[in-house]
């Protein structure tokens, strides 16, 4: 997820989500002569006028489903139970901060071993069960690595520590190099995305091998895209918010409101285009660490601190295979925004990029429609060289 001011107006700033109508019918178009329908809009209407591929459907609530559908050689299989990851994950130590991770499978079969290991990044506020709904299906043919990068989920959250897109990145590099030591493929979602952008951009070929873009964020904060005109209506707001937080009585407060169940449920539908999918496990999912010592300094920390680089900058560095999911009812990262236009041009421009538009799908596409993923995200997996 990304650090959004706005999804609950009882304690963030009023930044207006946008709507779309759901699709009514199931359409998958491959080719780059279908229109966009369903637009997140602002008023006024904004309408890109380049053509990208849809993927849509009509029964959200089928996401949410637990039967496994065959795709050919791989299913979609069953999410993994919250309990079964949190009873096996692993420690790293790095820099001497402790590091959860989780590895599936934990034997390799003869395809896990030749396919490249896959590394999943979480975005803001979550943490490797986020991931619950993919692992399994993922594992048929690669190692899966998760991690909670630190300051989320069970990972450190040292006290005073200035949280960086920069740090994180070199996090990612260093377990790549440290633990897996294959070369990997990098999924990440939000500011997930944006760290793998970073990495990617930092490696050399031998350590990652392609990178998979869910939503991905313009910055470790809203503040990065200041030439959104929304942005910029709000940055003197942003700068107040920053300083309130700065405030430990306002921060606490604000904390302690936003990670309510009820109040963080309203936030995920908010983000959420399949509505079933927000069930107890994800509040829990995101609930759980926010009430962990330094959860507080992590989350004053990364809302209020600098940007980081741009994916704007980034990506003409990355000449290895890129894949980009976006879901089109995304509220923190719209489609018709800098970021969204910027990546939405991609395909036109470098051979490298896919992108595929998921329609009726916000911020967490994994999450909210691990199916709609699973559709694009295994083809291309399977059409990179094995290792």
């Amino acid at each position: 997820m990304a650090v959004n001011l706005a999804a609950q107006r009882s304690f963030f700033l009023p930044l207006p989500p946008l709507s779309s109508s759901s699709s009514s019918v199931l359409q998958i178009q491959h080719n780059r002569s279908c229109s966009l329908r369903n637009w997140l809009k602002f008023s006024p209407r904004v309408i890109l006028k380049r053509h990208i591929p849809i993927v849509g459907c009509a029964n959200a609530a089928a996401a949410a489903s637990t039967a496994v559908v065959s795709t050919g050689k791989e299913e979609y299989l069953p999410p993994l139970e919250v309990s079964e990851i949190d009873g096996k994950c692993k420690r790293w130590v790095w820099r001497g901060y402790n590091i959860n991770y989780f590895v599936y499978p934990e034997e390799n079969g003869d395809a896990a071993t030749m396919k490249p290991p896959l590394l999943l990044v979480h975005g803001f506020g979550a943490s490797i069960a986020h991931w619950r709904r993919n692992i399994p299906t993922l594992a048929q043919s690669h190692t899966v690595y998760t991690i909670d990068l630190l300051g989320f989920g069970a990972s450190d959250k040292p006290a005073g520590f200035q949280y960086t897109m920069e740090v994180w990145a070199q996090l990612i590099l260093d377990f790549l190099d440290e633990v897996v030591q294959r070369p990997t493929v990098l999924l990440g979602n939000s500011v997930g995305s944006l760290a793998c952008v970073i990495a990617a951009a930092e490696s050399s070929r031998s350590l990652v091998r392609g990178i998979v873009l869910l939503n991905c964020a313009g910055g470790m904060n809203n503040k990065a895209i200041v030439d959104d005109w929304r942005i910029k209506l709000l940055l003197p707001l942003l700068w107040l918010f920053d300083f309130l937080l700065n405030q430990r009585g306002i921060a606490s407060f604000l904390f302690d409101r936003v990670t309510q169940r009820e109040n963080l449920r309203n936030v995920l539908l908010s983000v959420y285009g399949n509505k079933e999918s927000v069930d107890d496990d994800l509040v829990e999912i995101i609930r759980k660490p926010a009430l962990g010592e330094g959860a507080l300094d992590a989350f004053v920390s990364i809302v209020t601190g600098p940007p980081g680089p741009n994916p704007v900058q980034l990506i003409p560095k990355i000449t290895m295979p890129v894949l980009v999911l976006w879901g089109d009812q995304d509220p923190f990262t719209p489609i018709d925004g800098p970021v969204g236009k910027f990546f939405s041009s991609l395909p036109a421009r470098s051979s490298n990029v896919n992108l595929f538009l998921l329609e009726g799908v916000g911020h967490c596409p994994h999450d909210d429609r691990p199916d709609l993923v699973h559709e694009k995200l295994l083809p291309w997996l399977a059409s990179l060289p094995n290792s």
